[in-house]
């Protein structure tokens, strides 16, 4: 009795542990995708902090992709994976550059994590609980909501409709690398896979930006931030493996979708974006429908 009970409190010690990996992974998440708002331009700062973690984790990379069976249906995988990747990199620059930060943070977020159990129940046979689709209902209602279709102050200044397409358009790149990635960490490691991720964001960041002199000037004006989201970008991630080896990966996860209160605070209280109690309510509905949906469907 007295060793399961020491057992409980060492495991219970470990999940908070976990916990506060996770909000401080959420938050970190948050804090680099607000930089890349303020940023002059948005393709020179994500190559900027992106490139610092390719040159540590290239080694890494070559070393699994030497040990590694290279199937035909992995490289297909780590294809699409670029392809994904690309496109979010390409998306997100265009979203930040037309929308606030409250507003097309938690669309990008939510449409991903909306979309992931339809999309998971076809190729994985996983399948929602009533809760789950309850999750569901809440995430629709936040979205649309919060980006500014139904519900809001009819004398506020209308939403851009570019901000949403674009927002939304990242949100399916996030469905296409989350279903992706799931096949391919079966055969790589997360820091093999984060290295794909860096180069499909230098690559497409870079044809945008290099013969432009932007990465100079982006550096010359915003190099604290960029110096600061170079480590929180990947750290961000890293926070979240540190924590999956602490507590179940179900216990967990939906807890780092506290990141879209997180950028909504960020956007209203920072950089003094309009409908401030709207969006953070909208906000904190699809964090509860996101928590709703991993914890409960």
């Amino acid at each position: 009795m007295v060793v399961f009970v020491q057992q409980e409190r060492e495991g219970a010690h470990m999940l908070s542990i976990s916990i506060l990996l996770v909000l401080s992974s959420g938050l970190a998440h948050a804090v680099w995708n607000l930089f890349t708002k303020k940023s002059e331009n948005k393709m020179a700062f994500l190559w900027l902090i992106t490139l610092p973690t390719t040159v540590i984790l290239l080694p890494v990379l070559i070393w699994e992709l030497m040990h590694v069976q290279l199937t035909w249906s992995l490289v297909l995988f780590l294809f699409m994976s670029f392809f994904f990747q690309g496109c979010y990199t390409l998306l997100i620059s265009k979203a930040y550059t037309y929308g606030d930060i409250s507003q097309v943070y938690p669309i990008m977020r939510g449409t991903g994590t909306l979309l992931i159990p339809f999309f998971s129940a076809i190729f994985f046979h996983e399948y929602l609980s009533v809760p789950g689709w309850l999750g569901v209902i809440c995430i629709v209602i936040g979205v649309f909501a919060i980006s500014g279709m139904i519900g809001t102050d009819r004398q506020a200044q209308p939403v851009n409709p570019l901000a949403l397409r674009y927002a939304f358009a990242v949100g399916l790149c996030i469905t296409g690398y989350t279903l992706t990635d799931k096949q391919i960490v079966q055969q790589l490691s997360p820091f093999a896979l984060l290295e794909i991720t860096n180069f499909a964001c230098l690559i497409v960041a870079g044809g945008f930006v290099w013969k432009k002199g932007l990465i100079r000037r982006e550096w010359q004006k915003n190099w604290r931030t960029i110096v600061l989201g170079a480590v929180l970008s990947p750290g961000s991630y890293l926070l979240f493996l540190f924590a999956m080896t602490l507590a179940p990966l179900a216990a967990i996860a939906p807890i780092r979708e506290v990141s879209t209160v997180f950028g909504t605070l960020l956007g209203v209280f920072l950089l003094k974006e309009r409908q401030r109690v709207w969006r953070l309510s909208m906000s904190l509905m699809i964090t509860i429908g996101i928590i709703s949906i991993a914890v409960w469907g």
